[in-house]
């Protein structure tokens, strides 16, 4: 079944979510980006998971000697191809990021960042072992969630994202502990550290869990 990502908020409108961003959550953005950016080289071949419009993943190919991005969303996809198609080192495919289309250890780096691994609605476990099989050994899967600090600022961009009829009005009643619920059935939950962790030791994975910009909590693991 269609998720919200791959009907309401697709394309030009997940653009506009983004665009909207207030200018703390704008840090956040970037912070985000430039935290991933250290942790890749000019040799890389990247995958990005839930690539939507290319914000990230066109910044990632800057560096990158290859970036790869898969989103469910045709709309994103078709999107992102007419807009980016000037980039000769990055293509983008429909794809899901729990069942990956692609051979095993294709990928030094597999990134799913803005909080992928709750938004994407799959099982983390899952999403965590499949990243883990098209990752090359010694290469690294990165993924990050909000911080607890964050949420007044996040609730600021979802409440503008509402206003704007990007989403439905939210359920203030329902909205705490890091969940934002909406009245049309959308839901933004997020992923704490000891989740993370949790996460890792069920896998049988060791993690490196941090904090960035006191805006994300970021989790890698090395293959």
């Amino acid at each position: 079944m269609p998720g919200y990502y791959d009907t309401s908020l697709s394309g030009r409108r997940l653009k506009q979510v983004y665009d909207l961003a207030p200018p703390r959550t704008r840090q956040y953005l970037d912070a985000e980006i430039d935290h991933v950016l250290t942790r890749i080289s000019p040799t890389d071949t990247i995958l990005e998971l839930g690539c939507g419009y290319g914000r990230v993943l066109t910044r990632l190919a800057e560096k990158a000697l290859v970036a790869i991005g898969v989103d469910t969303s045709l709309q994103s996809v078709t999107y992102v191809r007419s807009i980016c198609g000037q980039l000769t080192n990055c293509y983008f495919v429909c794809a899901d990021a729990a069942r990956l289309p692609f051979r095993e250890q294709s990928f030094d780096c597999v990134v799913g960042i803005q909080n992928g691994i709750s938004a994407f609605k799959v099982d983390p476990l899952k999403l965590i072992r499949e990243s883990l099989r098209v990752t090359k050994a010694g290469g690294k899967a990165i993924f990050s969630s909000y911080a607890e600090k964050f949420w007044p600022h996040r609730l600021e961009w979802f409440t503008a994202q509402s206003k704007a009829g990007l989403i439905g009005p939210i359920d203030y009643e329902k909205t705490r502990d890091g969940n934002i619920v909406c009245t049309d059935g959308f839901t933004a939950t997020t992923f704490s550290p000891e989740q993370f962790q949790m996460l890792a030791e069920t896998a049988g994975l060791t993690a490196t869990i941090s904090e960035v910009d006191e805006s994300s909590v970021f989790c890698q693991f090395v293959k």
